[in-house]
């Protein structure tokens, strides 16, 4: 779906544009699978600011989706909803049994849509099961890591990843970043493309949006004080504090690694890096 563009009424309406919400169904969650969520500002448990310019912005209330679906469920979507906790659109599924489950709404899902899961599951988008199962080339998403833990990878709106190879007890799959990684066949995920694709090309427009959204602004780091940024001071002139870039506790962050001792290293076939050099 397209994104919505505004009349340049004002400076900030020029150009702004917001998301389409045509594809969603119902306004109001489902009571039972909502919770409540308190905005901590960026702080962490002893009151302190571990990520910076957060705070404000409206209330929200979280929706438990089901990122572990059990196999052998035949699901019904009744209603695509919004979530405002993520970029991707969220489908009430109902199954076999009367429970009602909160998923990842892809591209291909609409209302009354009839989604499997498990082994037996026939090879349609929107149904979930074992990456052995899954013909190679195929594009998927919500991809476990460990088989049964649940989907972790692969969930922002518009976002697919293909299916490459298999090799003994692993998949070869290449990630939207480009990156190949090995999956465990005992892993499951979806087919298809998660929703709301256009959701990059929303341009926000004015800063009280933004604030809406929970983002304070942002200072930069050559217009503070020696004491508050490695790049502060000076004489108010235009020249830069010839420093590399770094964060305001010293790090350097322009070529410098951030990645280290991930246990999962070893799972990846081609890093992200080198499949951008390769095109």
């Amino acid at each position: 779906m397209p994104v919505k563009a505004y009349n340049p009424t004002t400076p900030a309406r020029r150009g702004m544009t917001s998301q389409d919400l045509s594809d969603i169904t119902t306004r109001k969650p489902l009571k039972s699978l909502v919770k409540s969520k308190k905005q901590r500002a960026g702080r962490n448990n002893s009151g302190r600011i571990t990520v910076r310019h957060r705070g404000g912005g409206v209330r929200r209330h979280y929706r438990l989706l089901d990122h572990r679906l059990a196999s052998g469920l035949t699901l019904t979507v009744e209603e695509i909803e919004y979530d405002p906790n993520r970029s991707a659109r969220i489908a009430r599924v109902k199954d076999q049994h009367g429970l009602y489950h909160y998923v990842l709404a892809d591209t291909a899902m609409t209302k009354g849509k009839v989604i499997k899961t498990g082994s037996d599951a026939p090879v349609e988008n929107s149904n979930r099961m074992p990456l052995a199962n899954i013909p190679v080339g195929s594009q998927i998403y919500a991809i476990e890591i460990n088989p049964g833990r649940g989907s972790q990878m692969v969930r922002s709106a518009g976002t697919k990843a293909q299916l490459m190879a298999k090799e003994g007890d692993y998949a070869m799959v290449r990630m939207p970043s480009g990156e190949v990684r090995k999956f465990r066949l005992e892993c499951e995920a979806s087919l298809g493309t998660v929703g709301n694709v256009q959701h990059q090309n929303v341009k926000i427009g004015s800063a009280g949006r933004k604030r809406r959204k929970g983002i304070r602004p942002t200072v930069r780091g050559v217009v503070m004080n020696a004491a508050d940024h490695p790049h502060g001071g000076g004489d108010g002139g235009r020249h830069g504090s010839g420093k590399a870039p770094r964060t305001p506790w010293g790090q350097l962050t322009l070529g410098y690694r951030t990645r280290h001792r991930k246990s999962t290293n070893k799972m990846i076939v081609r890093s992200r890096h080198e499949a951008k050099r390769k095109r």
